[in-house]
């Protein structure tokens, strides 16, 4: 009988740094830097990408690239998107550890379906350097994963399928209806849609939402549910095949998947 075997977890925004706000917040100084303004919007719109092709799309935004040409008297190129990134990296690493406390309730779900014998895999937008400062800083914390795959020496990152490929072939798993994959932005969604695994968003502590725990308790009820139906929305219209509130849901969501499968 097929069921779940693996989970493939995304880092920032699902299981640790609640809101997803390292990333944004490296984008906006970065671009800052070379005097060219972006949004938290701006950023979050292409969250989950490589950083590097974020920042490609970043530049490739009208209002972006108008301020840019206006300023530098050149359309971004290539060199520019290099020195952008190289500012983002140097903003990012300076702040990255801080960004790695796991988000409320994964620590314990985690351990959960591990005990349950659940293999849990990852995949990232961040490079493998930048992997190597934040996973153990998140095991500190109690939050351990089998596996965490990169865009690294791959042929793309997100939204293409090769990293839960390739955390399939390093944790076994041999067929893809085997697998969820678990996250908080659109690219999450469709790199499960493209790999033809289990595609499941989560909506709270998400890029998609984009609040703080503070913002979440100090939101008025009926802006916060409109808020999350927004983004339930989006991650469906992007090929989830489910959509959650929090983690807590997860382990009997994969429940009703095994008895999907069973039938």
């Amino acid at each position: 009988m097929k069921k779940i075997e693996c989970v493939i977890m995304d880092w920032a925004g699902t299981s640790i740094d609640y809101g997803c706000f390292a990333p944004v917040a490296a984008f906006i100084e970065s671009f800052k830097q070379i005097g060219v303004n972006v949004t938290p919007a701006e950023t979050r719109a292409h969250m989950g990408l490589t950083k590097i092709e974020e920042i490609r799309a970043l530049f490739a935004i009208e209002r972006v690239e108008a301020e840019f040409r206006q300023k530098y008297a050149h359309i971004p190129d290539e060199n520019d998107v290099q020195e952008c990134y190289k500012r983002f990296q140097d903003v990012l690493f300076t702040t990255l550890e801080d960004y790695t406390d796991p988000i409320p309730g994964v620590v314990d779900v985690i351990a959960g379906l591990r005990a349950k014998g659940i293999k849990i895999g990852s995949t990232t937008g961040y490079t493998k350097s930048m992997m190597d400062v934040v996973i153990p800083s998140a095991e500190k914390k109690g939050y351990k994963i089998d596996a965490c795959v990169t865009s690294d020496n791959l042929p793309g990152g997100r939204p293409k399928p090769y990293m839960i490929y390739q955390n399939m072939c390093l944790l076994d798993v041999p067929s893809r209806f085997s697998v969820l994959k678990y996250g908080d932005t659109i690219a999450d969604i469709r790199e499960g849609v493209n790999a033809g695994v289990w595609s499941v968003g989560v909506v709270m502590g998400s890029n998609e939402l984009g609040l703080t725990g503070e913002g979440v308790r100090n939101l008025p009820m009926g802006e916060l549910k409109c808020r999350m139906a927004k983004v339930r929305d989006r991650m469906y219209a992007a090929g989830a095949d489910y959509v959650v509130d929090t983690i807590a849901e997860l382990p009997m969501l994969i429940e009703d998947i095994n008895e999907r499968m069973a039938l």
